[in-house]
């Protein structure tokens, strides 16, 4: 029986925090074990050039997503794990893509519209002030992330699934212009990925700088959970569970049987001092082994760099004989043999 093959990229701008753990990364981290799937993750370096002009920021991003994902023990040996800017072949059906993309289906892009109306709200006279061609095209590189593996599942959030729908319709284009030669992806939609709040009670997110990296340093980790908003209910004071940023984060680390417990002491008036104490002292004993694990390979850059090319070893074994077929069905191909 043939492998489904599932495939993530994650944008390297960012150090990973508790919200990416427990929403994207332990999921995945289970998946890649799965050994009726194919999983592929691959760092998106050259995604992060849309947003991200900052290039010692992308090396440092790309060393430590790659320390976390191996750190949390992602199974090289069933997932194709590897950086986007190792598999050239990627850029190559980018391009190819392009020429049957139409300018009409990437001007109803949700990136490029929201920084047209953005421009707009601020008085500019040219709608497309400081848009790149890189933000313009970003759904026909993810396109051909996606397409070149012929991915039949791609996990998202519901503010991604424009992008799967662009891909099918880029895939169909083609496929009906050249022949068939694409699978058609399906978006796989992460309704039940837990979703963090950060230390001021908005989503956590890099964007409102409100994140608690996931391998700080305990007394870092310490410090950033007492930073963490509560409101004004006194010691010995019932407290509602549901809505507080301290019960949501421990509850992504806790079994059924905690979550119970807490939930008791919380209608018993747990102080919010303790409570921190609690979730400082749950989720460092949680991740400390992997914390472990994460500076080590910080330590060994070397190491990182070997399953990542031998990632994309195996993501080249799959995109150049395709990536030779495209070519021959678009007409480029030698005159004579």
């Amino acid at each position: 029986m043939k492998k489904a093959i599932v495939l993530t990229g994650i944008t390297t701008t960012g150090t990973p925090h508790l919200g990416n753990y427990v929403g994207a990364i332990r999921p995945a981290i289970a998946a890649s074990k799965n050994a009726d799937v194919l999983p592929f993750y691959f760092l998106a370096d050259y995604h992060a050039l849309i947003k991200c002009q900052e290039p010692e920021r992308v090396r440092q991003s790309s060393l430590e997503i790659a320390a976390t994902w191996l750190a949390l023990g992602l199974d090289t040996s069933n997932a194709v794990f590897y950086r986007q800017s190792d598999v050239p072949e990627i850029l190559e059906l980018s391009w190819l893509l392009t020429c049957v993309a139409s300018k009409g289906l990437m001007n109803r892009a949700h990136a490029y519209k929201a920084a047209v109306a953005d421009n707009e709200q601020s008085g500019e006279h040219d709608p497309d002030k400081g848009i790149t061609m890189g933000l313009f095209s970003y759904p026909i590189l993810m396109a051909a992330d996606i397409l070149l593996f012929n991915a039949n599942k791609v996990p998202v959030g519901k503010d991604q699934i424009q992008h799967i729908e662009m891909a099918r319709d880029m895939a169909a284009r083609f496929n009906h212009i050249y022949g068939e030669h694409f699978i058609l992806p399906e978006a796989l939609l992460e309704e039940h990925g837990a979703t963090l709040s950060g230390l001021d009670g908005r989503k956590m997110s890099k964007s409102y700088n409100n994140t608690i990296p996931l391998f700080e340093p305990e007394k870092k980790l310490r410090k950033l959970i007492n930073k963490i908003k509560t409101n004004s209910l006194e010691p010995g004071e019932p407290k509602d569970p549901e809505g507080c940023t301290l019960f949501s984060i421990y509850q992504a680390f806790a079994t059924p049987h905690e979550v119970t417990h807490i939930r008791q002491r919380y209608a018993e008036g747990i102080s919010w001092g303790e409570m921190k104490q609690v979730l400082f002292e749950h989720i460092n004993n949680h991740i400390t082994p992997a914390r472990e694990r994460y500076e080590a390979l910080l330590q060994a850059p070397e190491h990182i760099e070997e399953q990542l090319q031998e990632g994309a070893q195996k993501a080249r074994d799959i995109s150049v004989p395709f990536m030779q077929k495209l070519r021959k069905a678009v007409g480029i191909s030698r005159i004579s043999a």
